[in-house]
């Protein structure tokens, strides 16, 4: 027994037209993101943008903060001095 799925019934032009299924299909995607939330206007979040890299923020104490402000202006090697 072969299933139905939803896409076979809104490709079946005898139940809908292709406005008919446009229309659904964005009635639907503003459901999921009125449910899900996501980028909406005026929300405060920014749109992700593909093959950039995010940036990570750290909590740090003050001292830490000086020493990388001190270890980027000395250009320090990192990876030289956690070899030891």
């Amino acid at each position: 027994m072969k299933r139905i799925t939803t896409e076979d019934i809104l490709n079946d032009r005898t139940l809908f037209t292709k406005e008919d299924v446009q229309e659904i299909e964005a009635e639907v995607a503003n459901e999921v993101a009125r449910i899900r939330g996501g980028k909406r206007e005026n929300s405060g979040r920014k749109a992700i943008v593909s093959g950039k890299i995010l940036k990570f923020t750290k909590r740090l104490t003050e001292d830490e903060a000086k020493f990388i402000d001190y270890a980027r202006k000395h250009h320090i090697d990192y990876e030289q001095l956690m070899q030891g």
